[in-house]
């Protein structure tokens, strides 16, 4: 009787783990324009880029991370972008990386 558990345990388990996985939220890879050091804020990032994923703090500098993870049957993807910023809000420094298809064509 408890044989007949096992083998549907099985194909759940199975199909369980070819499903996708995802961390983080989806946001827009950012254009190089886009993001201004000492003149683009807090505001506008999160306008664009809908609120960070993790806050923290860099050299002691304020940090905003975006990132976003998708894992499926045939890889991942992921894009992080993470701003560090000046006394008044704006950027100081930010850096993005991503192996999205259309990120790796752009950027190359």
């Amino acid at each position: 009787m408890k044989r007949s558990f096992v083998l549907p345990s099985l194909v759940v388990l199975t199909l369980a783990a070819g499903c996708a996985l995802k961390a983080g939220h989806l946001f827009p890879s950012p254009v190089p324009a886009s993001i201004v050091i000492g003149t683009t804020d807090r505001a506008f990032l999160e306008r664009t880029f809908g609120p960070p994923y993790q806050v923290g703090i860099d050299s002691g500098d304020p940090t905003w991370r975006w990132f976003y993870l998708e894992r499926r049957a045939g890889g991942e993807l992921t894009k992080d972008l993470t701003v560090r910023f000046n006394p008044n809000g704006t950027v100081k420094s930010y850096s993005f990386t991503s192996n999205f298809p259309e990120d790796m064509r752009r950027l190359r």
